[in-house]
């Protein structure tokens, strides 16, 4: 049994709505450091060393752990971790802290945890590095045509991935990511305070289960889209990317150079589509 995992808590605020303010009972999302480690062989020994760590919302932190791991190309495929297990040492045990045990631990480039992830709009480096390091990194332009989605998906995906985000009913201050299929299926919903680390639970649900590549899934995201979204969404085989705000310009370069489709600003009255519009449509199936 994983201790309490509080994804929300309650707490009494001022709230000026009307003179005199009154105070109540209010909820927001829990937001807790989460570090992420991998067991390496070093000097003959197994030792952990720290990757990262990220702020989150608690639970689905394997999700979480593993998703990272994969999408920053850390580890190639399933078969390459063995576990993930929470800290054995920690006292008292907060479960903050996500170790990957790798099958074959001697193989792991320890070189890749020496390197920055800097795959970020703040970090100074120009767009055109930034895509040709994913390249290096393992990503590669999404081959064949991927599936075919109708724009009366688009527009409902909005309201559907709303529909399924119990801590923002409560909070209205988490992100959330989501896999629907091409004709809608709902295939896995995630929720938390960073919009990466969402992307990362749904992507490391698949993973974990060994079901990567997802070529045929839409990824529908409820903030705006960036550079390392379409990065992470690439990573994982993800031809179309939904997202309810907009995109930034270096997700359009992103989309553009590894032949995804970008959807912007969805909503029921509509959508922009800034690149990869030859997946919008109806198929043969739908239309009949």
């Amino acid at each position: 049994m994983i201790g309490n995992r509080r994804r929300t808590d309650r707490l009494r605020v001022l709230r000026w709505k009307e003179d005199p303010p009154t105070r109540g009972p209010d909820v927001v999302a829990v937001e807790e450091p989460l570090e992420i480690r991998v067991e390496i062989l070093e000097s003959g020994r197994l030792v952990e060393k720290s990757v990262s760590v990220t702020m989150r919302t608690p639970g689905d932190d394997f999700e979480l752990a593993a998703g990272f791991l994969f999408t920053e190309g850390l580890v190639p495929d399933r078969k390459a971790v063995a576990d993930l297990r929470y800290c054995q040492e920690a006292e008292p045990q907060e479960y903050n802290i996500v170790t990957a045990r790798l099958r074959d631990p001697a193989a792991f480039d320890a070189s890749l945890l020496t390197r920055n992830f800097y795959m970020t709009s703040s970090c100074g480096v120009c767009g055109k590095a930034s895509l040709d390091a994913v390249e290096v990194r393992g990503c590669e332009p999404l081959l064949g045509s991927g599936p075919r989605v109708s724009p009366e998906l688009i527009r409902s995906l909005p309201d559907r991935l709303r529909g399924e985000q119990p801590v923002f009913d409560r909070t209205g201050g988490i992100h959330a990511a989501a896999l629907f299929s091409p004709e809608g299926e709902l295939d896995v919903i995630r929720e938390d305070v960073g919009r990466h680390n969402a992307v990362d639970k749904v992507i490391g649900a698949a993973f974990l289960e060994g079901r990567l590549p997802l070529g045929e899934r839409v990824l529908a995201v409820s903030g705006r889209a960036s550079f390392e979204i379409m990065q992470k969404a690439a990573m994982a085989g993800i031809p179309v990317l939904v997202a309810v705000g907009a995109p930034s310009s270096l997700a359009v370069d992103f989309a553009r150079r590894f032949n995804m489709t970008l959807v912007g600003f969805a909503k029921a009255s509509g959508f922009n589509v800034y690149n990869g519009d030859e997946r919008i449509g109806r198929s043969a199936a739908q239309s009949s």
